[in-house]
């Protein structure tokens, strides 16, 4: 069997963001002094399967409901470049899918142990949310990443739940200001997605996919985008006046001009094709982000 094309499926440049959110969950377990390894491990691989698993089911989704065709500006799509068949992909996704329920149940049951039952139920519960909304994007009869819901369930699933999440299962425990990081990696994990939705706004115009970049156009998706970007970084001067305790906590001030310039081209590109290596680019700027913020807690 060829790797080459399941490797191109994953799009490992996509991967970077999918950690960000576990590493600041984990570091701010870790400012509490309450660091798991374990924790840290599963946390990391679930969420770097459930990413590959949306990412594979966008493919296979994408072109079962006839959204993809050669016009595509973005990296090549494996089925419908017939690379992968798509009842190979189809298994591919539920092989990872299965790989994501073991690591994730061993995430939970290591994670909630010692607790009430109730906790392990509420975090299965998430857990079979978060891949049902990883399929569900644009597999089936009526995806919802084809009505503009795409946003906000990826502000959910790898912002809020992916720390505060990751959070909890390190400490057994939950601060209200966690909303704070927790919604600057969903803000940016969402800048991430409309990048991708700004890159292909003519294909999914004509093609009737309906996101969020569509409904409101292109102009108003760049302000949207500054949005996106400068709220997480204000967030998380927010939550550093909240809790400051170090001048190390501005470490993640490093990262600003690497999400600038990603702001620099939204409003300054003149072709779609400008904006396909933005994406890999603002998720390893999110990485950045949760790297020096994660870090500067610690510090």
């Amino acid at each position: 069997m060829n790797i080459k094309p399941w490797i191109d499926a994953f799009r490992l440049r996509t991967l970077p963001l999918a950690l960000s959110n576990t590493i600041i969950g984990s570091c701010l377990a870790a400012a509490d002094d309450k660091f798991r390894w374990a924790i840290f491990g599963l946390a990391a691989l679930t969420t770097v399967l459930l990413q590959i698993m949306s990412n594979m089911a966008n493919d296979y989704g994408d072109f079962v409901n006839g959204k993809d065709t050669a016009e595509r500006i973005g990296p090549k799509r494996m089925v419908q470049s017939g690379e992968i068949t798509p009842k190979i992909m189809l298994r591919g996704i539920i092989v990872i899918g299965i790989l994501c329920v073991l690591s994730g149940f061993a995430l939970i049951l290591i994670g909630t142990a010692g607790m009430d039952i109730t906790n392990l139920l509420i975090f299965g519960v998430l857990g079979l949310a978060a891949i049902a909304a990883a399929i569900k994007y644009t597999v089936g009869k009526n995806p919802y990443g084809y009505r503009g819901l795409g946003d906000i369930f990826v502000f959910i699933f790898f912002g809020l739940v992916g720390v505060i999440g990751t959070y909890f299962l390190h400490t057994q425990s939950f601060r209200w200001d966690l909303l704070l990081p927790a919604s600057a990696i969903g803000f940016l994990s969402v800048g991430v997605l409309n990048m991708n939705n700004m890159r292909d706004y003519e294909q999914d115009k004509k093609a009737g996919k309906r996101t969020i970049v569509v409904a409101m156009g292109e102009k108003n998706a760049a302000y949207y985008h500054l949005f996106l970007v400068a709220g997480a970084v204000i967030l998380a001067v927010i939550h550093t006046l909240l809790n400051y305790h170090s001048g190390w906590q501005w470490l993640f001030v490093l990262s600003v001009p690497l999400l600038f310039l990603n702001l620099k081209k939204v409003f300054t590109y003149k072709s779609a094709l400008e904006l396909y290596p933005e994406l890999p680019r603002l998720s390893m700027a999110s990485l950045v982000f949760a790297l020096t913020f994660g870090i500067g807690l610690i510090l």
